[in-house]
């Protein structure tokens, strides 16, 4: 069991040119509600891509940084929470080490993982630096989102807890190189039973249904 180290929430704002994103987002204090469409308080800019039920929550293993640091040489972002855009800061917990489907109790709220995370062009504009969604795809250092099944408050410091496996043969970073990685050796039959991967969001499994 691990546990919160921070809940970060953020508005849109300019972003490159006449475009906003709400990828900026910082830790906030005290007790938040974490509601059917997320963390109150936070938003997104783009609803055509970004955010509803099925994005509701975005987690991106706090595990990650160091390695990001490495990667980057370094970069001011990453001496705080939040760098890539995420709602939920932890260690512990790993793409590998988590399925699609699995339950976690998040203070008085639970959380269902729906999906691993695309990256896009804006995590490469907020670092100005290239390379970055490539590496994540050869990695699979991708993050996820939840949907949220029952609503609460939570706060840092309380239990991140797993008390339900969802599609144990599938976990968040098969899914993500099935789907995603031009190397992984993806089948068919590997296709076909993510199509069917009944907490996987409509979205990722129209998209195994079309590589199919």
């Amino acid at each position: 069991m691990t546990s919160l180290t921070a809940l970060c929430i953020g508005q849109p704002k300019p972003f490159r040119g006449e475009d906003t994103s709400a990828i900026d987002k910082h830790p906030v204090d005290g007790r938040v509600a974490i509601r059917s469409l997320g963390l109150a308080g936070d938003a997104v800019a783009d609803p055509k891509y970004h955010g509803g039920p099925e994005m509701a929550v975005h987690h991106y293993p706090h595990d990650h940084y160091p390695i990001w640091r490495d990667y980057l040489g370094g970069h001011d972002l990453l001496s705080r929470y939040g760098a890539f855009g995420e709602n939920i800061v932890a260690t512990g917990l790993a793409e590998n080490q988590v399925h699609i489907g699995d339950r976690f109790r998040i203070g008085g709220a639970l959380l269902e993982i729906s999906q691993p995370r695309q990256p896009c062009w804006k995590i490469e504009h907020r670092f100005a630096r290239k390379g970055m969604i490539k590496h994540i795809l050869k990695t699979h250092a991708c993050g996820w989102y939840y949907r949220v099944i029952e609503e609460g408050e939570a706060e840092a410091g309380d239990a991140i807890e797993r008390v339900e496996v969802g599609h144990a043969e599938w976990s968040v970073a098969r899914v993500f190189a099935a789907l995603f990685d031009p190397d992984d050796r993806t089948t068919p039959a590997d296709l076909r039973a993510i199509a069917n991967l009944d907490r996987l969001c409509p979205q990722w499994r129209g998209k195994a249904r079309d590589l199919l």
